[in-house]
């Protein structure tokens, strides 16, 4: 599957943003949140590391790691069941003197011992909210050239509405950057309120591991808790911090809206496209039938993921696996999770459905493009 590079290792931190979507995160973490039909945040990220020869990653979990856990397994799907390295899940209290932490710097606190074990040169570091093929060997190797201390990926967009909106902008959850003509980073701006075109930090780093231990050693004695606002922005002038562009197709989550859409613009075969070429995604397979569609149903415009029955009409949607949709039923711009089922006769439209959820016959239920409903996991309505 993959050709091993050695001198990386990747770590994770799945929980960063829960904040920015609570219903979607009840049970689970922003990383196993059901994606693009068939898949999980995780699988995005986790897939881009193993495909540019990463075989040694580590996911530090905070809580509502079950999911996750469950989800990856032994890591066999991405390749990484292995003797040395492979996956390995930190979840808190792993070790004696650890604990849930809040920010980046008190999560790698945790696994110190473990990367002062490790002979890779560098980490690879990402949080899970960005859907995206990326390449980390492209930007390892522009780091190693342009000789930072640091590299962080960021693209050029507008700020998305979510994150104008959240009460937790207080916790320093986004970053945008200021960057000279060589692209060094020459500020880092913490929740800014301005819109426009800026550069927006996808939280994705590369940093050499030596350093990085000394910088977690040092931020933690002094009580601090956020990689980007305590450790990187008072060292701009100190640390050679190098910003890697990124130009390619990415679906970033920052409220249900958000997550809602992302997942509507895939139905575009474009978008599709950026996001799943050149390289494979991975995820947990689940043996099951081809999506069966009966005499009589109507199919137009959607994904639908292995295991779903459609007898009845389904519009502009995302189906997940083991959806069924019964016959007189109409379903219009929905995100039906895994195992929904949507009785005779009954009416959606602008629905996102968690999984295990039973719509019951002749029932109708109208959100809009601007507000989805919402289900809960296991409900019946």
């Amino acid at each position: 599957m993959v050709n091993s590079n050695s001198n990386a290792l990747g770590i994770i931190f799945p929980n960063s943003y829960d904040s920015l979507i609570p219903d979607l995160v009840n049970v689970r973490l922003m990383a196993s949140i059901p994606f693009a039909s068939r898949y999980r945040m995780i699988d995005f990220i986790l897939s881009s590391m193993v495909n540019c020869g990463i075989d040694n990653v580590s996911v530090i979990v905070r809580n509502n790691y079950h999911s996750l856990m469950d989800h990856l397994g032994s890591g066999r799907e991405w390749d990484l069941t292995r003797k040395n390295g492979g996956l390995t899940i930190f979840p808190p209290f792993a070790e004696k003197d650890s604990k849930p932490y809040t920010g980046r710097v008190e999560a790698l606190s945790n696994i110190l011992d473990l990367l002062r074990s490790q002979k890779e040169k560098y980490v690879v570091m990402s949080d899970t909210n960005i859907a995206v093929n990326f390449d980390f060997k492209a930007m390892i190797a522009e780091h190693i050239a342009s000789g930072a201390d640091v590299s962080v990926a960021y693209n050029e967009q507008e700020l998305p509405e979510g994150v104008f909106k959240t009460q937790y902008n207080a916790k320093g959850l986004y970053y945008t950057l200021s960057l000279d003509e060589d692209r060094r980073v020459r500020k880092i701006y913490v929740n800014p309120r301005t819109h426009g075109i800026h550069n927006f930090s996808m939280n994705m780093f590369v940093i050499g591991r030596e350093l990085l231990i000394d910088l977690i050693n040092t931020a933690f004695v002094r009580g601090q808790v956020y990689f980007e606002r305590d450790v990187l922005s008072p060292q701009l002038e100190k640390l050679n911090v190098h910003g890697f562009r990124f130009d390619g197709y990415l679906a970033r989550i920052s409220d249900i809206k958000s997550y809602f859409e992302e997942n509507m613009k895939l139905l575009d075969e474009k978008n599709l496209s950026g996001l799943f070429d050149p390289a494979p995604v991975y995820t947990k397979i689940r043996d099951d039938n081809p999506t069966r569609y009966i005499s009589g149903a109507v199919a137009k415009n959607i994904m639908a993921a292995d295991g779903c029955v459609i007898e009845g009409e389904v519009e502009n949607s995302i189906l997940f696996r083991g959806v069924k949709i019964t016959k007189g039923a109409k379903v219009k711009n929905c995100i039906l999770m895994q195992d929904t089922v949507v009785e005779e006769n009954a009416r959606v439209e602008y629905l996102i459905s968690d999984k295990k959820v039973t719509i019951t016959a002749g029932k109708e239920m109208k959100g809009t493009d601007t507000y989805p409903l919402y289900i809960a996991k296991g409900h019946q309505v």
